[in-house]
This record gives structure tokens, sequence and C-alpha cells, in this order.
């Protein structure tokens, strides 16, 4: 299946439009909930008492019709400095920002914490509005936050100014938010799926409702998912999107799924539900650290942020900008995924991506130096040839529940393993040289098990060292031989 393009359907009914999801961020009481129910003409969908006090306690949610004819849904987050943990589970999973500032106040602290996690997470589209314009000139607010916004991963955002009270700059803001919808990214609708829940409740007829933003893959009636971390499997009864029951959705979108087989209480904010198969579901992550300080300065016990999951973490510094993540619950992750780190005590913030999700122990002496050097030189997001170099031999799946695609590069040693090639000819090489040795320690038994062969080279199966045993090495009878010892004919066995 081809990924989606702009515009084309991705349902398969026609007229279903691709959607693509903003978060709000700003200070509380800057006006971003007005904001939305000025874009949308509807009232962000939240908790009734929250809505009669006024007050954005939890994530709230709406979508609208751009003039170009997009969709865009609404991710509207409190601004309180008490619900830091909700507003990043708000704008964990979306792709970009609407940031308000309100120009009879202009920045505020809140305001700069919400952008220092923007700029953590590496969200690099948004627009700025200036809001309650008709209360004050918006001019000094809007070269403020500017200023503020340029040395950040928004950059320079487009900026307007705005009142949804009287109704001004609404077209100039409706206009810049679809133009920031036609620059976003359109993402791989056969891409594996985690969907990261941010709300949950009983449905009608007593089925499990979830609420989330699909960034990627597609969902449809009948699927069956992992919710994680749980690990038990559930089949989705039900999809909609933007308030219309459909067949199947891909990302990105808001969604909201009817689930069959859920246990009672693990399904709420935090969990994920996940393609099987296509994750590492891990509690152990060597991280590169961004924005902030230095890996040895930041706190050891701090809260990982990704998606809408918040997971408290031990650190231990590796390199200056490369740490160890100790994980208190398996979460699914891919390389490359971006992610936040967040010491609620200094109300310090610093963005990590994944380096690795399943790294070697640092158990011997040298290990955490060795690995530090070794991270060094990779890039934020390794690509395959790069795990596939670390690990030696990997199977091709492996490859895949890591986030990775087969290199190019890699020798194929049959249907299911992957080598690196430098990695594959040292092995020979080491297989050759424990041959000779097992010869002259064991002259009367000559050759050397398969099983025995696979423990000293640390391989995870035999069929390796069965096509490891190319000549001059021989293979008889369930033993590799050396090419000067006696084994009769040669033959070749495939051993799990």
């Amino acid at each position: 299946m081809e990924p989606a393009r702009r515009g084309e359907a991705v349902t398969g009914r026609p007229g279903r439009e691709l959607m693509q999801v903003v978060a709000t961020a700003g200070h509380g009481d800057h006006g971003k909930s007005a904001l939305v129910r000025a874009l949308t003409g509807t009232d962000p969908d939240r908790p009734a008492g929250e809505r009669r006090r006024g007050l954005t306690l939890d994530l709230g949610f709406a979508w609208t019709a751009l003039p170009s004819g997009e969709r865009l849904a609404f991710v509207d987050v409190p601004g309180h400095e008490k619900f830091v943990t909700t507003m990043l589970a708000g704008v964990g999973s979306v792709p970009a920002v609407l940031l308000a500032v309100a120009a009879d106040e202009g920045w505020m602290p809140q305001t700069g914490e919400h952008l220092a996690a923007i700029d953590a997470l590496g969200v690099r589209h948004g627009v700025l509005a200036v809001t309650r314009s008709d209360l004050a000139d918006p001019t000094l607010a809007l070269r403020q936050a500017r200023e503020r916004v340029a040395g950040t991963s928004l950059g320079g955002v487009e900026a307007v100014a705005v009142s949804a009270t009287t109704g001004r700059g609404l077209d100039e803001l409706t206009a810049a938010l679809d133009r920031l919808a036609a620059r976003l990214p359109v993402p791989d609708e056969t891409a594996p799926v985690r969907l990261w829940v941010d709300r949950a409740f009983t449905g009608a007829g007593n089925g499990t409702v979830v609420t989330g933003t699909l960034a990627a893959g597609t969902v449809a009636v009948g699927d069956e998912l992992l919710l994680t971390p749980s690990g038990e499997r559930v089949r989705v009864g039900g999809v909609e999107a933007a308030g219309e029951p459909l067949d199947r959705v891909s990302g990105v979108a808001r969604v909201a799924l009817v689930l069959r087989g859920v246990p009672r209480g693990r399904h709420g904010r935090g969990t994920a539900l996940v393609s099987p198969g296509r994750w590492s579901h891990t509690t152990s992550v060597d991280v590169r650290t961004r924005f902030g300080e230095a890996s040895g300065r930041l706190a050891r016990q701090m809260i990982l942020h990704i998606g809408s999951a918040a997971v408290p973490v031990g650190l231990r510094p590796l390199g200056p900008d490369t740490a160890r993540l100790t994980l208190n619950v398996r979460l699914p992750l891919h390389i490359g995924d971006s992610a936040l780190l967040r010491d609620p005590a200094r109300r310090a913030v610093a963005g990590v991506s994944v380096l690795d999700v399943r790294p070697p122990t640092l158990v011997r002496r040298g290990a955490a130096a060795a690995r530090a050097r070794e991270l060094a030189s990779w890039p934020d997001r390794p690509d395959g040839a790069q795990v596939l170099r670390r690990h030696g031999v990997l199977h091709r799946s492996d490859l895949a529940v890591m986030g990775c695609a087969a290199p190019p590069s890699a020798l194929a040693i049959d249907e299911e393993w992957l080598a690196d090639p430098g990695h594959w000819d040292g092995l020979h090489r080491r297989l050759a040289d424990e041959l000779t040795e097992h010869g002259r320690a064991n002259p009367l038994a000559p050759g050397l098990p398969l099983e025995s062969a696979r423990l000293r080279l640390g391989l995870p199966n035999r069929r390796l060292v069965t096509a490891l045993a190319r000549p001059p090495l021989r293979l008889r009878d369930g033993r590799v031989y050396a090419p000067a010892e006696e084994s009769g004919e040669t033959g070749e066995i495939g051993e799990d």
C-alpha cells in the first residue's frame, strides 16, 4: 500500500481528507481555549465541570475544516503550572503547536516553561498567536514573543495578533494555520501503529473507548492491537475521527477507538496501543540528551515523557551528551524516538533522542567509558547499518522492531538472518582460531560440535555456525573441522 498523498482519501470513503493535529500551548488564562472555540465554533470536548468553571484542568479536543478543505484537529492543553504533565500528554504526539501569548500580559513564566518543553521535544512547526489584542496594543508582546521563539526548534514561525472576543485577526490566523497544515509532513500510513492513550472511558454498550493522536499508520475495525504495558491483545470494535464513524483511519488524526477485551483499569492515560511484533518493549535505553545541561549535571531520578506517558527513570551519565535510562515500566520504543526528561523539583527539562533500545550491559570495568566513546560517533537517529554494525548479527525481525530498515550493505546469511560484512569476516577468522585451539587441546577428538562453536562465538543460532563453516573449514556429522583435520567426506546440516 502506497503512503497517502495530501488530499487523498485515507479511509476508502470519498471526501474523507487527511487530518492534521495541532496542540495549544502557553500561560494559563491567555486565551487558548477561547481561541479554539473561535476557530472551530465549538467548545473543546472536556468534562462539563471544567466548562462550568471556565478553568482548563485537562485536555480538550475540537476540530474544524480549513479554507483549503483540509481538516485540522486541536488538542487544547491546560496552562497552569500544576498541570505540566497533562500539557505534555497533549503535546507529546502532535507535529505542531499553536503558542498563545496575551497582548495585555506579555511573556509569562509558564509560557517559557511550555516553550522549553516544545523545544526539548524538537517540535519544528507552529504558529504564534498574540491573543486579547482588543485589550492592549499587541506590538510589544508580539516582538517579545518572536525573540523568545526564534532561538528554539520552532524558529521564525508565522505570528498573528488576534482577539477571540472581537474576531480581529481570526481570518489571518485561520490562513496561517492552513499554510502550516500544508507544510506538515504526511506520515506513512503503512507504518506500525503506536497510539498513546490520552483519555479512556466506558462508552455505550459498556464498550471501552480510548482517544489519542494517531501519529502514523492505519487502524481499522477488526484490527488486533497490543495494549502496553500490560501486554494484553485487544480487538478494535469501532473507529471514529472528527465525530465520524469510519471503517479505518490513517495518521495523522485524532481518533477514538472502541476496544473489545480490555482488562478493567489497564487502559488509562499513558498506556499505548501498538501493532504486535513491531516495537521493542524495553526498560533500558541509551539516549542522547539535548537542550539544557550536560548529562552529568542532570538529576539521577527524572520523569520521562513520551506520547502521553510519564514514567520515572533512573539516569546514568555516559558521555557529555549521552546517558543510560532505566525505566520503571516497559515502553514500546523505536530507535530515533524523541522524548523529554523532566526534573519536577528544579522545573528543568532536557530533550532526548533514543539511540539504542537494546543496549549492552555495563557490568565490566571500563564498559561505561567504552560505551560513551561508541555512542559519541552515532547520529541522533542511527540507521540500520549502524545498528547492525553494533550487534554484528541480527534476525531481520529484530531490525524491524527496533525501528530500522535492513541496510543495502547487510550480508544476507539466509532468509532470516543478516550480518554486518566486516563482523561476519571476523567471525569466520575466530571460528578458524577456535578450531585450531580445540585441535591442540583435544588431539583425539577432532572437530568442534556445532553447539560448542555457537557458544564460543556468542551466536544466537546454530544455523549461523553452519553458514560460517565454509571452505577451507569443513562440516560433518554436527561438527566443524579445521582444514588439517581428517573428518571423512564433508556434508552440511541445518540444525536449529
